[in-house]
């Protein structure tokens, strides 16, 4: 029995990679329908390794009959076109941040959180988390049920896929303009982003936080436990893919670096690469590509009670977006919460 899926962003970085992942890991679709905007209409992506879908217009699109929406347009489009599907009977998986905050939408980690699937019938909504917050609490979740994750301090090193093609066009003309020395001139950025860090990320708030600084400490607690407390300085970095995170976390209880690796190496979706020697531990530019969140330079922290830092990176195409997104999907037919509307 097949389902039928709807791409929207279908054009997009993420939007790509969900047809990619759907794909390869062979989720049972009978239709896949690739939706944009109306100036993206009559464009091709490709899906699986021979097939071809054309691009339809989102605004004309009628979503009675769909199964699953995965969305990616931008958090201002599925503000509109979500609510439609989810009114036409399409469960909407949506990796924008427009839901993500709303009570009754569940915010889901399929290997942290699985359970709050079931509340999803009040909108037939589901929201991806933040990229960077998914790696995070992945690897937090195993630790957590341990010892009791009290406090986060993490400083991120995201790449630019994170802020869309665009963004990943501006760090290769950059880079490459330096070479040739061509002035590098900000448009997507606020600063040049070729051998630069920029810290900051999404929007100022009044209290001098970004957004995604933000989104990292809320996300956290809704996913994963109310009482943690997190502070976050995002940065991004001039890496294509992946984002890098050093995490350093207080717990209730005592916990050991050899219990830490131990349940690490046991929790769904983690590869622990940690050996203290030149290269032994993971960055952006081999995990690329990857689904895993890999977990390095685990260590205790001396500085606070019952305390750990790690390093962990992982590809924000896949687990920090597609994949998790696909992952839900599945997690939906698993636990037959997924009721069938195409014909």
């Amino acid at each position: 029995m097949g389902y039928r899926v709807a791409v929207v962003g279908a054009t997009g970085n993420v939007g790509r990679e969900i047809l990619k992942t759907l794909a390869e890991r062979e989720f049972p679709v009978s239709e896949v329908i690739a939706l944009a905007s109306g100036r993206s209409a009559g464009q091709e992506v490709s899906f699986g390794e021979k097939g071809v879908l054309k691009v339809q217009n989102l605004e004309k699109f009628d979503f009675a009959g769909t199964d699953i929406g995965l969305f990616s347009p931008g958090a201002s489009v599925s503000a509109v076109h979500a609510p439609r599907a989810a009114a036409a009977g399409c469960v909407v998986i949506d990796n924008t941040s427009q839901f993500r905050m709303d009570h009754d939408v569940p915010l889901v980690v399929p290997e942290v959180n699985p359970g709050a699937l079931k509340g999803f019938r009040r909108r037939n909504i589901i929201a991806n988390p933040n990229c960077s917050t998914i790696q995070m609490v992945v690897a937090l979740k195993p630790l957590h049920e341990i010892a009791t994750v009290r406090r986060v301090v993490v400083a991120t090193y995201q790449s630019v896929s994170g802020a869309g093609k665009e963004a990943m066009d501006e760090l290769f003309t950059q880079t490459r303009g330096v070479f040739v020395n061509d002035a590098a001139t900000p448009e997507v950025f606020t600063k040049p982003i070729a051998f630069n860090c920029i810290p900051h990320i999404d929007k100022f708030m009044d209290d001098g936080f970004t957004k995604e600084e933000w989104k990292m400490a809320v996300e956290t607690r809704k996913i994963l436990d109310p009482n943690i407390q997190v502070v976050a300085s995002c940065v991004r970095v001039p890496a294509f893919i992946g984002h890098g995170e050093a995490v350093h976390v207080e717990f209730e209880r005592p916990i050991s670096v050899n219990q830490a690796w131990a349940a690490l190496r046991e929790a769904p979706g983690i590869t622990v690469l940690d050996r203290r020697e030149d290269g032994g531990y993971a960055t952006q530019v081999e995990i690329a590509g990857e689904d895993p969140v890999f977990v390095s330079r685990l260590r205790a922290d001396p500085t606070v009670p019952n305390g750990l830092a790690f390093w962990c990176v992982a590809d924000n195409l896949r687990k920090g977006a597609a994949l998790n997104a696909v992952q839900i999907a599945e997690e939906l037919v698993r636990q037959e919460l997924l009721e069938k509307q195409a014909a």
